[in-house]
């Protein structure tokens, strides 16, 4: 079993654990819907990316929709 070399005063402790809090996510808004998304991702609201459509989210959302209507028969 391991056994410390040294007692750890507890300033020392927190010290070194300072660099370990935990940072809130940095969100930005969407250019197209305004809603609040990681930066640097398409928006999964409306598929935008950088003002252009990259996602088309409405055929993804209708495809699952009879996926699900299939399986339910």
């Amino acid at each position: 079993m391991a056994v410390p070399r040294h007692h750890m005063a507890k300033g020392k402790q927190l010290r070194r654990r300072s660099h370990l809090a935990l940072v809130g996510k940095s969100l930005s808004k969407c250019s197209h819907c305004g809603k609040s998304i990681m930066p640097h991702q398409v928006c999964k609201f409306c598929g935008f990316y950088k003002g252009r459509e990259v996602l088309n989210v409405i055929a993804k959302q209708l495809a699952k929709r009879e996926k699900r209507m299939q399986a339910q028969q």
